[in-house]
């Protein structure tokens, strides 16, 4: 393969490796996402002329698990970018087995992540969720301790098939990643995004999955997460209720609670955060990536 062909299929996203010594056939490597940056969500798809058993991958500390794909000889795997990403040439590095179980060619796989700059938001809330009086601290650090459990651990297996969908009808009111001044004082940014949604509105799964948690929290209120498999989760907050119990498995569109106003909130909406393998996701990346089109 000439040096201008290896070129042009790297401007698409695209690895191509020759086959290496030994007789072993040679992966392609390409990537879909909405964009390449902090908050996005990156399917890899890695295609192989030679049956293989398993295809994994390690990136951003996370180890990625692939799945069969709808072609002969393609897997694919989720890959996040977390919000604090450095932007520069990462590379992902692919391993394989082969029929059998025996070890199978390897790949690296180049991502050129750009800078993303966040917006900073001003908001008023009651000061009790700003300086939680110390009755309520343990409380805090013993859900805190739980949610990263939870949202670090990862079922080997895809929960669902089917595109995904918002949980609620209305249209996002605050953008991902956006930086929060609470009462003046700079916090954590905002690693989900809000939807339009009066109290009452039926919130949705957004696709099949379990449900890891259902409770009411200090700060995020009536609480649903949903494991989606894969090391992927939908956190759905600040409901008035919810109709799932834990370990409960939904379907996509299952209505799971209703929106609300609970918890750290200045009035009734849906707050959906997504983790995938740890790190945070802009729902709306997934929609782009893996929603209805």
């Amino acid at each position: 393969m000439s040096g201008r062909t290896l070129s042009a299929l790297a401007a698409l996203g695209v690895t191509a490796l020759l086959a290496p010594a030994g007789g072993q056939s040679a992966l392609q490597v390409s990537h879909r996402a909405r964009a390449l940056a902090p908050g996005e969500v990156v399917e890899l798809i890695v295609s192989s002329p030679a049956p293989l058993d398993a295809v994994a991958a390690e990136a951003f500390d996370q180890r990625v698990i692939f799945v069969p794909g709808g072609q002969p000889g393609e897997w694919r795997g989720l890959l996040g970018l977390d919000l604090d990403t450095p932007a520069g040439r990462q590379t992902v590095a692919i391993s394989t087995l082969a029929a059998g179980g025996a070890p199978g060619p390897d790949a690296r796989h180049v991502l050129d992540v750009q800078p993303r700059t966040f917006p900073t938001r001003r908001l008023t809330v009651d000061d009790r969720y700003i300086n939680p009086p110390a009755r309520a601290l343990q409380r805090i650090e013993r859900e805190s301790a739980r949610n990263q459990a939870l949202l670090s651990s990862v079922t080997p297996s895809r929960l669902w098939s089917a595109p995904f969908v918002a949980p609620v009808p209305g249209s996002p009111t605050s953008s991902f990643g956006r930086r929060n001044v609470l009462n003046g004082q700079p916090r954590s940014p905002h690693s989900g995004t809000d939807f339009r949604a009066p109290t009452g509105t039926p919130v949705r799964a957004p696709n099949a999955g379990r449900v890891a948690l259902a409770e009411e929290q200090y700060f995020s209120g009536n609480t649903v997460l949903i494991d989606h498999g894969l090391g992927l989760f939908s956190f759905l907050a600040h409901l008035s209720e919810t109709s799932v119990a834990e370990g409960q498995a939904v379907d996509r569109g299952q209505v799971v609670g209703k929106a609300g106003a609970t918890g750290r909130v200045t009035g009734p909406h849906l707050h959906w955060t997504v983790r995938l393998n740890g790190a945070r996701i802009d729902p709306l990346a997934l929609l782009a990536l893996l929603g209805d089109r």
